[in-house]
């Protein structure tokens, strides 16, 4: 499976289980991603915010939050896989 780094954690709110990501690289829902945690695990991107307000797709510099099915921390790699 094809992959590229498409950005990095950072922050991570640890109680609601939600990480901010700055891309270099565009994301979309429904997109398939692996954070390299110190478990890094693969996750199907469900919904991301700007500002509190849904988007379905981020670019390039855009800094996203998004639920996370596990625990990460700042400065993991976000690679999406194609």
């Amino acid at each position: 499976m094809p992959e590229k780094q498409i950005g990095k954690v950072t922050h991570f709110f640890d109680k609601i289980s939600v990480a901010v990501l700055h891309l270099n690289g565009t994301l979309k829902a429904g997109d398939k991603i692996r954070i390299e945690a110190s478990e890094p695990f693969v996750q199907t991107v469900t919904s991301m915010q700007v500002e509190h307000k849904p988007i379905k797709e981020a670019k390039a510099g855009d800094d996203v939050g998004m639920k996370t099915d596990k625990p990460c921390k700042e400065g993991d790699k976000v690679v999406k896989l194609t």
